[in-house]
């Protein structure tokens, strides 16, 4: 068993969601969160910020950590356990790039709703409920977009 942590984010730009759309020889395809492994010296702020600049070419605020999610997948001759730390972010605007060199063909900023139905994973869908959840939270405290919360 090989075990592997990657950190990504849940980005909301004026009550939308970032998602990318990825299509790797046509085997893996379908709309993701932004997400990447820990490279060596990094913290877990610092690899979520990281990889949505990198996937997305956005760069957000980390509001606060959401909570972590865990699978499994098969790479020949072996499983790979995966530990993903996620985080709610706040976007800048609604620009979004997506990385090419990683097989990412779309992205954009979808409502809710939209979001939710489009992931691929149930597990992010579950990470996406949660981080709304607190977006909304926050939102109605009027701390949302006010740096006085982080």
């Amino acid at each position: 068993m090989i075990e592997a942590t990657s950190c990504g984010g849940v980005v909301i730009y004026r009550g939308k969601i970032l998602l990318l759309y990825k299509n790797y020889k046509n085997k893996y395809e379908g709309w993701v969160l932004p997400k990447g492994t820990v490279e060596k010296g990094e913290d877990y702020k610092e690899t979520a910020l990281r990889e949505v600049k990198e996937e997305a070419g956005v760069s957000p605020s980390i509001i606060k950590y959401i909570g972590k999610s865990r699978y499994t997948f098969n790479v020949p001759n072996d499983v790979v356990e995966k530990e993903v730390h996620w985080y709610l972010m706040m976007g800048d605007s609604y620009y979004s790039k997506p990385q090419k060199e990683e097989f990412f063909e779309d992205s954009g900023y979808y409502k809710y709703h939209e979001a939710y139905h489009l992931l691929k994973f149930t597990n992010e869908r579950q990470i996406l409920e949660k981080a709304y959840s607190e977006y909304l939270d926050l939102k109605k405290q009027s701390l949302w977009g006010s740096r006085k919360y982080y």
